[in-house]
């Protein structure tokens, strides 16, 4: 099983190959398309703007490596920044076009009706909709509403709610805090600074491209 972390020019690497390494799991930083199109599964980490990363994939054209990759149904784990860059458009520092594997935006927070700082920083929990259902999923087996370690401005809008795998609130905004299409999932929290709860989804990502290897 190989697992590359997209080296885009953004985003927390090394925490996250430690958190592979945890489980024994050895991934590769790659920056290079034909080394990504040989992995079994990839992760899109991410810190910073919108804008800035889809720079990064370009310059590196890397943007049709990871469509292609989800279009295969090979699993992708987008998180944060890397989350975000899978929707079609994100709405900071002007409009930039996004990957576009699912339909939707990225959006600054609305204006909350409880006094809240933007960014969000902090632990906060997620919840399942009722709509859909966590076994299978990376949520699976962390309870009913595991915490994790956000920092973000932007939040997530799919255009279909069956693309939202789970919610958040924060300030008394509700948010989609983690997306779904296929194998291609996204996660706006940070599970490499989420300590044991975020250890045990990146071993149910594990799984899940253990499983699709098969």
């Amino acid at each position: 099983m190989t697992i590359a972390i997209v080296d885009y020019g953004v985003g927390n690497l090394q925490s996250l190959k430690k958190a592979f390494a945890y489980f024994g799991v050895t991934t590769s930083i790659e920056e290079d398309a034909a080394q990504i199109e040989k992995a079994d599964a990839l992760v899109l980490p991410g810190v910073g703007s919108f804008e800035a990363g889809m720079r990064g994939l370009h310059v590196r054209h890397l943007a049709g490596t990871v469509k292609s990759f989800s279009e295969a149904g090979k699993p992708i784990l987008g998180i944060c920044l890397g989350a975000q860059l899978l929707l079609d458009e994100g709405h900071e520092f002007g409009i930039h076009k996004g990957l576009g594997i699912i339909s939707g935006n990225v959006v600054r927070f609305p204006e909350f009706p409880q006094k809240e700082k933007v960014p969000h920083v902090g632990w906060n929990g997620v919840r399942q909709p009722s709509t859909v259902s966590w076994t299978g999923s990376i949520l699976q087996g962390l309870g009913d509403e595991p915490e994790f370690y956000f920092v973000h401005s932007y939040i997530l809008v799919p255009d279909a709610t069956e693309h939202i795998l789970g919610r958040t609130t924060y300030g008394g905004v509700e948010f989609c805090s983690v997306i779904k299409k296929g194998n291609t999932i996204g996660v706006q929290f940070h599970p490499e600074k989420s300590g044991k709860i975020g250890l045990a989804l990146i071993k149910n990502y594990i799984d899940l491209v253990e499983r699709n290897a098969e």
